[in-house]
């Protein structure tokens, strides 16, 4: 599942893309038992390699896997545990956080390959742009840089200036062929 998360907290088991949640501040909290994968364009400021290793014959990054306990209730403690893996070539970061473990974090982590040929649609949140959100304009050659295709789709829109991104198909992170076509729903 994506995105199953409230203020960027998961809520259960869940690989966060894009997730539009995250920009909303409140005090959700995690539910104990859940695991999540979070995909990045971008390091995060508290990324440090502890150790760097091959993924598929890739130079990858990894940091180490810590856990910490917060009171979120008055009854129980929980666990927080987190680990990363950057793989800078590809400009892509992993963060695994698990309430359930270390183990789930270390596990989660080392089920990560790299599938040539098959680049997946990149996130375009990142990119900035007019006070709205980010531009098709950048993104198109964000897309090209990653072997695939754009096509606008034009749609009305009274919220936003022409030119902002609204979404796109297939969504962020699914893998396709080399060349294939990503719908990008453009306000007009």
């Amino acid at each position: 599942m994506t995105n199953k998360a409230a203020c960027g907290t998961p809520q259960q088991d869940t690989v966060l893309i894009d997730d539009p949640s995250a920009t909303h501040f409140c005090s959700a909290r995690r539910p104990d038992g859940v695991d999540s994968v979070q995909l990045s364009g971008r390091r995060s400021l508290d990324f440090h390699a502890d150790e760097a290793f091959e993924i598929d014959g890739v130079r990858a990054e990894r940091q180490h896997t810590t856990c910490s306990t917060s009171s979120h209730s008055p009854t129980s403690d929980s666990v927080l545990c987190s680990g990363a893996v950057g793989i800078p070539s590809l400009t892509v970061w992993f963060r695994a956080d698990s309430s359930t473990s270390a183990q789930e974090v270390d596990r989660m982590l080392s089920r990560i390959q790299i599938v040539q040929g098959r680049p997946g649609v990149p996130s375009y949140s990142s990119l900035g742009g007019a006070p709205t959100g980010p531009l098709v304009a950048g993104y198109t050659p964000v897309l090209k840089a990653a072997g695939l295709k754009a096509h606008s789709k034009p749609v009305k829109s009274l919220s936003y200036p022409a030119g902002t991104i609204l979404g796109v198909s297939p969504a962020v992170g699914t893998m396709l062929p080399v060349g294939a076509i990503v719908t990008v729903t453009v306000a007009k």
